[in-house]
């Protein structure tokens, strides 16, 4: 199978939070890395500010999955506390992958 679905978030983080939401998006590797489904995931820093998750998978199950596990839940968590507002999360068709 190939990876045709993805997901991606972009988070905006309060003035003065950069550093510790990065922080957060490095430790959650290790949530992603124990999902079976995710195939790829990344998180990426766009400037001081702005940040983003991009994930890849097989099937709108794994996907599903995902959007249900334990990421969301920890990101809900920290929401009110580095986040300048709330994450935009969209899903996306992956149309090419290397």
């Amino acid at each position: 199978m190939a990876e045709t679905l993805g997901l991606l978030a972009l988070l905006s983080a309060k003035p003065g939070k950069g550093g510790e939401l990065a922080e957060f998006l490095r430790a959650g590797r290790e949530l992603a890395v124990a999902e079976q489904g995710t195939v790829s995931w990344f998180a990426f820093r766009l400037d001081e500010n702005n940040y983003g998750i991009f994930d890849t998978f097989e099937s709108e199950e794994a996907r599903t999955a995902h959007v249900n596990g334990e990421i969301p839940i920890a990101l809900t968590g920290v929401t009110d506390d580095l986040l300048a507002g709330e994450a935009s999360i969209r899903p996306v068709d992956v149309l090419a992958v290397k």
